[in-house]
């Protein structure tokens, strides 16, 4: 895997490509807007970095990553990430994306929403629980004391390895939770939404999470 693609490069999405750009990754960056209005992260990011549209960004790419506001969720393209792993960052706001019944009602998560929209796709949680700037600030090399870990989610195994080791490469441990339905104890609200922890501390707070329907 040498090109990493993104659709959306907001907060997360531009904090990512900075970590990719680093460790020599090729990246394709997109935005819900025209990919002239990324030439001054492009310019920043040098040569190893360009801009495309959504589908193009996830043709050329061999990794992709989605964070748009979860209600744009269906604007992903399908076709372009057949067999490919699909990292989502996204995370779930009323208050942004209007009520979505199965979210609400907690028969489904966020990521099984994307992977239900990308049939032929391998997605995996990660990334929702950091503040975007802790990204870059917070990363570390591997065998740090107390590194920062972060949590995954997927129903593919070879797709989690592959999102593990670039995790690692980012400069944070990683904690398996298990399927994508695992993936809402670190929603919102739950003790390990953007709080930082290291491995033994992460595997609690993801024990001690509650859905939402549970909360007294």
């Amino acid at each position: 895997m040498r090109t990493i693609g993104f659709i959306g490069s907001g907060n997360i999405g531009s904090q990512l490509a900075r970590l990719a750009v680093k460790q020599g990754y090729d990246v394709v960056l997109s935005n819900s807007r025209d990919p002239e209005t990324l030439q001054v992260l492009i310019m920043e990011l040098g040569e190893h970095a360009r801009a495309a549209t959504p589908a193009e960004a996830a043709k050329a790419s061999d990794l992709v990553v989605v964070s748009i506001p979860l209600k744009n969720y269906a604007d992903v393209p399908v076709e372009e990430l057949r067999g490919k792993t699909v990292i989502d960052t996204m995370n779930y706001y009323p208050q942004r994306d209007g009520n979505i019944a199965e979210l609400d009602d907690e028969s489904i998560t966020t990521s099984e929403l994307l992977q239900n929209h990308l049939p032929d796709s391998h997605v995996v949680k990660a990334f929702n629980n950091i503040i975007a700037d802790h990204l870059t600030s917070q990363a570390a090399p591997a065998g740090t004391r107390n590194r920062r870990a972060l949590p995954i989610a997927g129903n593919d195994a070879a797709s989690k390895e592959l999102v593990t080791s670039l995790i690692n490469e980012f400069g944070f441990d990683v904690v398996n939770a298990g399927p994508l339905a695992e993936g809402w104890r670190w929603q919102r609200d739950t003790p390990a939404y953007v709080k930082a922890l290291d491995t033994k501390g992460l595997e609690q707070a993801l024990a001690d999470a509650v859905r939402y329907g549970d909360m007294p």
